[in-house]
């Protein structure tokens, strides 16, 4: 079988080139190349300046329109991010949603190899509070946002999620640390989700990010420079989008992180590690198949840091 993950439409440099050329005729003239691409979406570079992105599944086709508004809409946050400039319209060959933005600079958190990331942390945290103002709703219009669309605020489901993908990994990988690595977190999270697995969903109704890990945190050095990829963005609870608390941060860091959000719940914290055991499995899963091997590391590292809260 296919990887869930798997692109439905493949969007070549070539084929991204065309359409920007013929609808953005002051871009005809620049470089187009394949950039990075995630699940749902492939990234081109034009130029030096400017970054695409393109639906490449179909089931990302309505997250990709909520994306376009929220970014469009909403006021300045406390870190930068992509304001879509360029919005393509729709053509035989690329049929889904595409559109362009000025790159923002720095490197994925996930991959910078960052030890010390207290100051990141601390603006992270300070990120989601303003996020998480429910005056932002009104900002962009929450009447046109799902609720939880796809089930991030349901502890019971994020744990049943992980356990699958762990399972997956630990069977299939080729890599025998990868299914080591995958077995142990499996009995290491088992208190965690028998835990989720009695626990409500979360009800409550901010706007949220959405998929907030560190391929969508943005670092140079030791200091953040954006948040990427508004995809999933909704309207949820707000543990959504805190399970970045461990997926990218140790205890000493995540201190710093709660200090700077400010709010304090027992049960939205629990839920925030069973999404963040989900997700983190999810990236570890499509990383190791890949060979994104730094990537994998930081993700399992991320799940096991929600079991061992």
């Amino acid at each position: 079988m296919a990887p869930e993950w798997s692109p439905q439409r493949r969007i070549t440099p070539e084929l991204a080139a065309d359409v920007i050329a013929a609808q953005f005729p002051e871009l005809a003239d620049q470089d187009v190349r394949a950039f990075d691409a995630g699940w749902d979406n492939a990234v081109l570079a034009v130029g030096e300046r400017w970054l695409f992105r393109f639906v490449h599944r179909e089931i990302a086709v309505d997250g990709s329109r909520r994306e376009l508004a929220v970014l469009s809409r909403i006021s300045e946050l406390p870190l930068p991010i992509p304001r879509p400039r360029f919005v393509g319209r729709p053509t035989p060959e690329v049929p889904w949603p595409f559109w362009g933005a000025e790159r923002l600079p720095g490197t994925e958190l996930a991959a910078s190899g960052l030890a010390d990331r207290a100051e990141v942390a601390a603006a992270l945290g300070g990120f989601l509070r303003e996020l998480h103002d429910p005056a932002r709703l009104a900002q962009v219009g929450a009447g046109a946002l799902p609720v939880d669309p796809i089930g991030r605020a349901d502890p019971a489901r994020q744990a049943l999620r992980a356990e699958q993908r762990l399972t997956s990994i630990a069977r299939g990988a080729d890599d025998t640390d990868v299914r080591d690595r995958a077995d142990d977190l499996l009995v290491r999270s088992a208190p965690l989700r028998r835990a989720a697995l009695r626990l409500a969903p979360g009800r409550g109704r901010v706007l949220v990010h959405g998929d907030l890990h560190g391929r969508h945190v943005l670092v140079e050095g030791s200091s953040p420079t954006g948040v990427i990829d508004w995809g999933d963005t909704a309207v949820s609870d707000p543990a959504v989008d805190l399970m970045v608390a461990w997926a990218s941060f140790g205890p000493a860091d995540r201190a710093v992180f709660w200090e700077a959000y400010g709010r304090d719940d027992a049960g939205r914290r629990l839920r925030a590690r069973a999404t963040a055991l989900n997700v983190c499995s999810a990236l570890a899963e499509q990383a190791a198949a890949d060979g994104r091997v730094e990537i994998a590391a930081e993700a399992f590292a991320g799940a096991a840091r929600a079991c061992d809260d």
